[in-house]
């Protein structure tokens, strides 16, 4: 007797799934990639922010955006970097007493100096010497916020990465002393005709009495107002050095 072959049922078919709107794939993938690049930017920005405080602490700057600016301008330029154990430590004492007389005791803001500034009315700078190198060997002259923003950022950083002395030297090396003239071993030469280490106390005042205006103030032909300021920094640099205020620049 043949046997009776039952058909198997056939497999019920699944059921297709909706397929995704292809709009709002589109904008999720151009969410993940935006971010993708964010972070990427992010994490390289931070790097070469730091590499650019680090390669500084064995390397001098070869040059600022000021000193380029100035170059094209001028089409020359009188600078040379002096290494800080040739520099007199009355010059030293000076720049901090004219610029900063608070260096050492701050870890890159004077927020004495920043209270006493809105108190005025912003009429008077409250910028640490940390600050003004940052500006000088980094970022571009100007009162943008911007880049008031960026000289906060890198400011900690710098204060973290160098020592004060390593500070006050790249400050000494790049700031303008006179239209062309950057650093003091250009500035002691174009003014006085002598060595950075040979500047007298009167000498090393009245170049840091030029620092706020260099391209209005002669420290070799002083006005009233170069003669004035020179003599209060001659009084503050002998201050801070009794007070201590100087031992983290000086050996």
């Amino acid at each position: 007797m043949a046997k009776s072959t039952k058909k198997k049922p056939a497999p019920a078919k699944k059921q297709a799934k909706p397929k995704p709107d292809d709009g709002e794939n589109w904008l999720t993938r151009q969410i993940k990639r935006a971010r993708w690049w964010f972070w990427r930017g992010l994490i390289w920005s931070v790097s070469i922010t730091i590499f650019a405080v680090l390669i500084y602490i064995v390397i001098d700057p070869p040059t600022t955006w000021t000193m380029r600016s100035e170059k094209a301008r001028l089409g020359t330029l009188d600078q040379q970097w002096v290494d800080i154990e040739e520099v007199a430590p009355v010059f030293l004492r000076s720049v901090v007493a004219a610029e900063d007389a608070n260096f050492c005791l701050h870890w890159g803001f004077d927020v004495a100096a920043i209270r006493a500034a809105l108190e005025e009315g912003g009429r008077r700078g409250a910028s640490t010497l940390t600050q003004q190198t940052v500006k000088n060997v980094y970022l571009w002259q100007g009162r943008s916020w911007f880049r008031k923003a960026l000289e906060a950022l890198l400011t900690p950083l710098v204060e973290i990465a160098w020592t004060k002395r390593r500070i006050l030297e790249i400050y000494i090396n790049v700031a303008e002393f006179d239209e062309g003239v950057f650093g003091v071993d250009a500035a002691a030469h174009h003014y006085f005709g002598v060595e950075p280490a040979d500047l007298t106390r009167l000498q090393a005042a009245r170049l840091a009495a030029v620092l706020p205006a260099p391209k209005t103030r002669s420290a070799s032909r002083p006005n009233s107002v170069v003669r004035n300021r020179a003599a209060s920094i001659m009084d503050g640099a002998a201050t801070i050095g009794k007070d201590a205020r100087s031992t983290c620049f000086e050996d």
